[in-house]
């Protein structure tokens, strides 16, 4: 029987259950919370001591349970569902983040859940091939500290298109040496897979030391 949408999230977690941070990330549109790219992610950020929380939107679940392949849900679900997983994780500063989609509707949502940072993954900042159909509207405005690490050959969003987007002061985008969507570089740019999910760890777990301890004091005073 398919799972109910409103049903309550199952969570992967990772680091300490007692950190100061909590770092909500999910997945893209097309694969599950637990590829090899997410758990990677997931776990290193928590080797920083964030408590990394994965989970997946409605449609997915779905798919682990049925084994039907199916398109995302609408949006007003995709918002629902993140903003519930993320009242789950309880009192403690949160961080939103994601793969793709997942950082979309994270830096979408970031201002209106209180998020102290974002950290987006390969961000979706136009579909593969129509760059006139941007996604950026709300990245002008955000008053959450968001970071976008993206490939340098993301066909959702090269350099030289991002250049001249008009992103708010709130936004940081560091380029990840030749990377596809996922960050995966060719062999012959002398960059690897692994060392590319490192860098996109180290940079992530910095940022969120510099705004998750801000995020930590603010909510003790």
């Amino acid at each position: 029987m398919p799972s109910n949408p409103t049903a309550a999230p199952i969570f992967l977690r990772d680091g300490p259950e007692d950190a100061p941070l909590a770092l909500l990330l999910a997945h893209g549109a097309g694969a599950p919370m637990d590829t090899p790219f997410m758990t990677d992610i997931a776990q290193g950020i928590a080797a920083s001591g964030v408590l990394v929380v994965r989970f997946e939107f409605p449609y997915m679940r779905r798919r682990r349970e049925t084994g039907r392949r199916s398109g995302p849900n609408g949006a007003a679900t995709l918002r629902a569902s993140l903003t519930e997983a993320a009242a789950a994780l309880g009192d403690r500063p949160l961080a939103l983040g994601g793969k793709s989609m997942g950082g979309r509707y994270a830096t979408m949502l970031a201002d209106e859940l209180g998020a102290v940072a974002v950290v987006a993954l390969g961000y979706p900042f136009h579909p593969p091939g129509k760059p006139e159909k941007l996604r950026t509207a709300h990245l002008t405005d955000i008053q959450t500290p968001t970071l976008i690490l993206q490939g340098e050959r993301d066909p959702f969003g090269k350099p030289e298109e991002v250049a001249g987007y008009a992103l708010g002061d709130a936004v940081t985008v560091r380029w990840v040496p030749d990377g596809d969507h996922s960050l995966k570089p060719r062999k012959r740019s002398g960059h690897t897979e692994a060392g590319n999910r490192a860098f996109a760890v180290e940079e992530a777990a910095a940022f969120l030391a510099r705004h998750g301890a801000r995020g930590a004091i603010g909510g003790q005073e």
